[in-house]
C-alpha cells in the first residue's frame, strides 16, 4: 500500500487503524505483530481507508475555503498491484457463488476499465475491473454475482434482478454505493 503511516506499538490486542484529523494515518499494533502482518491488515482494510482520507481531506479544502483538489490517480505500479491482487480475490469469490447459482462460466479476465465495474459474455466469459479492490468486499460480491447471474439472464430484467436479491438481498445498497463512489474511484486511472 502506498499511504504513508505510523506505527505505534503496546500491549494491546489487537491493529487498529485510526485516520486523525489532518487525515494522517496511524496503525495501533501489539508489539508482537509483525511488519507483514500490518501491511496485509492495511492491504485488506486500503479501500476504507482511502474513502475516509479523501473525506477529511475533502473537507480540510472546503473549510479553508478551496475546492476539494482533483482526485489523485493511480500510478502504474498502484495499477499493477491492483491486479495482482484482483487475479486472487475474485476467481475465489467466483468459485464462491457460481455453484450457489448453479452456473458455470469461462474465463476470468482482470481489466482496467473506465467505464464498467465487470461484464459477462455470451460465452460465460468474465471481466471485472481491477478498481474493484479498492472497494469494500461486499461490493465485489456483488458485482460478481451480477455477472454471474447473466449466466442465467443476459438482460436487466425484473427476472434477473430477482436472481441476484435471491443470493444478495441488500443488492440496492451495493448499487447506491457505486452510484456515490464509483465515480470518483474511475477518474483514479
Amino acid at each position: 500500500m502506498n499511504i504513508e503511516y505510523r506505527i505505534v506499538r503496546s500491549k494491546r490486542k489487537t491493529v487498529g487503524i485510526e485516520i486523525g484529523p489532518d487525515a494522517a494515518v496511524t496503525v495501533r499494533a501489539p508489539e508482537r505483530v509483525s511488519l507483514r502482518e500490518i501491511e496485509r491488515i492495511l492491504t485488506e482494510k486500503e479501500a476504507w481507508i482511502l474513502k475516509n482520507r479523501r473525506r477529511i481531506l475533502n473537507r480540510l479544502e472546503e473549510e479553508a475555503g478551496r475546492p476539494p483538489e482533483e482526485t489523485e490517480k493511480l500510478t502504474a505500479e498502484e495499477v499493477r498491484q491492483l491486479k495482482r491482487k484482483a487475479m486472487v480475490v475474485i476467481p475465489e469469490r467466483v468459485r464462491y457463488y457460481a455453484p450457489i447459482l448453479h452456473v458455470s462460466y469461462g474465463r476470468i479476465s482482470i481489466r482496467t476499465q473506465h467505464s464498467r465495474w465487470g461484464s459477462c459474455s455470451s460465452k460465460g466469459n468474465l471481466n471485472f475491473n481491477c478498481l474493484l479492490m479498492l472497494m469494500p468486499p461486499e461490493v465485489v460480491d456483488y458485482i460478481v454475482v451480477h455477472e454471474l447471474a447473466h449466466r442465467l439472464e443476459m438482460n436487466h430484467s425484473p427476472r434477473f434482478y430477482g436472481i441476484v436479491a435471491g443470493i444478495l438481498p441488500n443488492y440496492r445498497e451495493m448499487e447506491k454505493y457505486l452510484k456515490n463512489e464509483g465515480a470518483a474511484l474511475m477518474r483514479r486511472l
